[in-house]
């Protein structure tokens, strides 16, 4: 074997088809892609006729794949025979498709565009000297993380493996838990630059047809250079901007995928992160964790009313603080009034400002927790509670009720399952603290109603946001606040289930 010389000849100018010359192919080829290092060719020289090229990115193929399986296969063959043969067909690349390689994935090209495509996925490109066509055979084999717990979504019983960069893995977990031949997956490119491989997966005969349509109308939309993450796809495909509430959900765990597909939802994996979104997103889907279904329905039940009860005291507690203390300290016991205006009598600052210069200083810390090394995280964490809040109380900046009621919103934070609602609980947490500051306990009942009426006014892809609440639905509430036994949830959620609404037939109820 033999390789071309990695001295750059003069460039040559961008081709589309292939030629029949192979040199002039894979000039075009390095001359494209400005003649890197990475780009591997294998010249295997037969006859004149039947010289063959072999060109790969290095890091992105098996090399082993490359040499027992496709080198082998050409060099280990008697060559005048099968050159021979080859000869009499129609198509030698045809030939060595069907009788030499022994690899599975093969596929056709003739053009450029479709070369560095497939070229740029991991393949190994075949190029043969006197045909303007080409074989792409599939050998991608690069460095992937191996499956382990997910990082951001952890139970206590449930499965312990999570999705990983590689979008391949991420099917395969997700086929292994639902193994109906129903479960169909398309691909997309999206990126002109990136290319990255987006799949969409859902059950046909579950999924509403009207959404799944509406998902790929949504992503074909999409024109951007480069997607590195789900959340590009996530930006673009939800249907309100101007919100704090997310409307698509995303999760790291195979067995939450699989247990929206099977509600007739739309997973939409994509390939470098192992976070897929589902949609549509519902509000109550925010504070449903997966452990919730592998627990009796008594304490999952409970485990859910906690969740909106954390929900609450983030949301609502630093506010109620201030308004209280601002406008209505006659609704305060007489003991507690006297014990806070003497917490209060050296604070130099009002009750808004306070709370604003704590809750500032809590989300520092907690941003500082996330991005710092983890040897000096827990240190950072251990100043930040303990000395930074103490001496603050000694000081007299702060009173030490304040620090109790931001040490409450920040634990009932970290309370929900999902971290991006936590993050819209942040936010409307500062505007309800300005309100109550404002105007006291009115300034909250108005942000409420405003909260309320924002929330019914959102869609994700074209489904109520606010579904089981508002349009109310009895029979959808057997899993919204509580979870009734799973012998009781005959039927799946109406909107999403509509095509096939039956979950389970009433002769599955165990009678004892």
């Amino acid at each position: 074997m033999q390789s071309y010389h990695e001295t750059a000849p003069e460039m040559t100018s961008e081709k589309t088809d292939l030629l029949k010359e192979l040199e002039e192919n894979v000039t075009a080829v390095q001359d494209r892609l400005g003649y890197s290092q990475d780009l591997v060719v294998k010249i295997i020289p037969n006859s004149d006729r039947f010289t063959i090229a072999l060109l790969y990115m290095d890091g992105l193929v098996d090399t082993q794949v490359v040499n027992q399986s496709i080198v082998h296969s050409l060099l280990a063959r008697n060559r005048s025979t099968w050159m021979a043969e080859a000869a009499a067909r129609t198509s030698p690349l045809l030939y060595l498709q069907d009788e030499v390689l022994t690899v599975g994935e093969i596929g056709f090209f003739t053009n450029m565009d479709h070369l560095f495509d497939r070229l740029m996925s991991g393949d190994v490109i075949l190029l043969m000297e006197g045909y303007a066509e080409g074989l792409n055979i599939g050998a991608a084999g690069w460095e992937d993380r191996n499956v382990s717990e997910p990082t951001s979504q952890a139970v206590v019983r449930g499965p312990m493996e999570g999705f990983t960069e590689n979008i391949r893995t991420n099917t395969a977990l997700i086929r292994r838990k639902i193994k109906d031949p129903q479960l169909w997956l398309h691909m997309r490119a999206v990126g002109t630059v990136t290319k990255t491989n987006v799949a969409v997966m859902y059950i046909n005969h579950i999924a509403d047809e009207g959404i799944v349509q509406e998902v790929f109308r949504r992503l074909d939309k999409i024109n951007i250079d480069g997607i590195l993450e789900s959340g590009y796809i996530e930006e673009f495909i939800q249907d309100k901007f101007w919100t704090p509430f997310p409307t698509v959900y995303n999760s790291e765990r195979p067995d939450t995928i699989a247990g929206g597909l099977l509600e007739g939802r739309v997973a939409i994996l994509v390939d470098g992160t192992p976070f897929v979104l589902l949609v549509p997103a519902f509000f109550v889907q925010f504070f449903q964790s997966s452990e919730d279904y592998y627990q009796r329905s008594d304490v999952s039940s409970l485990m859910r009313l906690i969740r909106y009860l954390a929900f609450l005291i983030a949301m609502l507690a630093p506010s109620l603080y201030i308004a209280v203390t601002t406008f209505h300290q006659e609704m305060l016991p007489t003991n507690l009034l006297i014990n806070l205006a003497a917490q209060r009598e050296g604070v130099p600052f009002p009750a808004f400002i306070e709370a604003l210069l704590m809750e500032i200083t809590f989300e520092i810390l907690r941003e500082a927790g996330v991005r710092m090394p983890k040897t000096v995280g827990q240190a950072v964490s251990i100043v930040g509670t303990l000395v930074i809040g103490q001496s603050a109380v000694e000081a007299g900046v702060v009173s030490a009720v304040m620090v109790i009621i931001v040490a409450i919103t920040a634990i009932s934070s970290f309370v929900l399952p999902a971290n991006n609602i936590s993050i819209s609980v942040r936010m409307i947490r500062f505007v309800l603290m300005g309100l109550a500051a404002s105007f006291g306990l009115v300034g909250i009942m108005i942000g409420l109603f405003a909260l309320m009426f924002h929330l019914n006014s959102l869609r994700s892809f074209g489904v109520p946001y606010m579904s089981t609440f508002a349009p109310f639905s009895f029979s959808n509430h057997k899993d919204s606040l509580f979870r009734v036994p799973w012998t009781r949830m005959l039927t799946r959620p109406m909107e999403t289930g509509k095509r096939n609404k039956v979950r389970q037939s009433e002769s599955s109820k165990s009678k004892i």
